[in-house]
């Protein structure tokens, strides 16, 4: 007996995890280490979000404001206009991860399929595997890394049940139009299908304009990326009103905290800064592909604000090497062999990058 108890304390039995959970590969994004240095290997914001955001944060976090519960509907009333829709055409989000999560979990059961383009968004497989749907992927072209819309649309079949595409991709940095898009809805009008729109604001064309048209729409934006708000978690989902309704049923009622709310709310008031942010990326893009040809190095076109280079073999070296430089930048061998994704900081950013880039390849 005291053998047999030493053994158990020697080995505790945990809580056996579903199967589904077994099987997945942890994502593990390398988020820890980058204080101090030049961040464009996550496509944030690298100048950070509006003053005006800053200015809310600092008068909104007072000890009252703190002890009440979120409160949704009249901030959902404020920024629908903004988006061209009513109120109950959108739901807050904590971030895109969250729009995800709640697709899957509202629209798939057990072994059900999803479709998605690969690669793309990791959350997307992720979030599927969770609930051990049978998940299917459309792979882009290697040469051209252009969106594979003639397989995609062979791939749908009567037991799809979810579509999930990024538009721009990530990390291709390719995008699809809206007469594309028309065609996935119209081929699968039993599937819910997600349009993530991260980059819209890079990009220009948004789903938005089909939503009263396609029962069978949604679509996702963030504040993580053109409005610097990563930090704060949040973003919005939008469907027809029906849709909207089942999807809360499911959604905690209070997943989005105050603060990133009121941030939000002020965010979009202020497209003056937004529009100079892009602007300025535009033109650094530029700057960045320039600089990426004089090096001799071979980029695929961008909709996005990131650019994917390949570098060979030498890939995992040098994104180690610009590290030493204080310059992050993120390795996508994983997903396409050779490539290193850059997010296009400012002008003043990518030219001191190239400058480093330059002396690292000569090592």
């Amino acid at each position: 007996m005291t053998n047999n108890k030493a053994e158990t304390e020697k080995k505790p039995r945990y809580p056996r995890v579903r199967s589904a959970i077994e099987r997945m590969e942890p994502y593990t994004p390398p988020t820890d280490g980058r204080g101090g240095k030049l961040r464009l290997d996550f496509n944030e914001n690298t100048v950070g979000c509006s003053p005006r955001v800053v200015r809310v944060l600092r008068n909104r976090a007072t000890a009252q404001f703190l002890s009440v519960y979120p409160e949704y509907l009249a901030s959902r009333e404020k920024i629908a206009p903004f988006f061209g829709v009513q109120e109950d055409q959108l739901t807050f989000t904590d971030g895109t991860d969250e729009a995800i999560q709640l697709m899957v979990h509202t629209y798939v059961d057990p072994g059900q399929e999803v479709l998605m383009s690969w690669p793309t968004f990791p959350i997307f497989r992720l979030a599927a595997e969770s609930v051990d749907a049978k998940v299917s992927l459309v792979r882009y072209p290697q040469k051209t890394l252009s969106f594979p819309l003639k397989k995609m649309i062979r791939a749908i079949g009567a037991k799809t049940r979810l579509i999930l595409i990024a538009n721009p991709n990530n990390p291709t940095a390719s995008a699809i139009g809206l007469n594309d898009i028309e065609l996935i809805l119209q081929a699968a009008p039993q599937a819910a299908v997600l349009i993530d729109e991260a980059y819209f604001e890079f990009f220009g064309i948004t789903a938005l304009d089909l939503l009263t048209h396609y029962p069978n729409l949604f679509v996702s934006r963030t504040f993580s990326k053109v409005y610097g708000m990563a930090g704060l978690r949040i973003g919005c989902l939008f469907s027809q009103k029906e849709n909207i309704a089942m999807i809360r049923k499911f959604q905690s009622p209070y997943s989005v905290n105050s603060l990133a709310v009121a941030c939000a709310l002020e965010a979009v008031q202020d497209q003056k800064y937004i529009r100079n942010y892009v602007d300025e990326i535009f033109e650094a893009r530029k700057t960045l592909c320039e600089g990426l040809d004089q090096l001799g190095l071979f980029y695929y076109p961008s909709q996005a604000n990131f650019v994917l280079v390949r570098f060979g073999r030498r890939a995992a070296m040098i994104c180690k090497l610009l590290r030493e430089y204080n310059f992050l930048v993120r390795d996508r061998t994983k997903d396409i062999p050779g490539t290193i994704r850059i997010t296009v900081g400012t002008r003043r950013q990518v030219k001191t990058m190239l400058k480093a880039l330059g002396e690292v390849m000569g090592r």
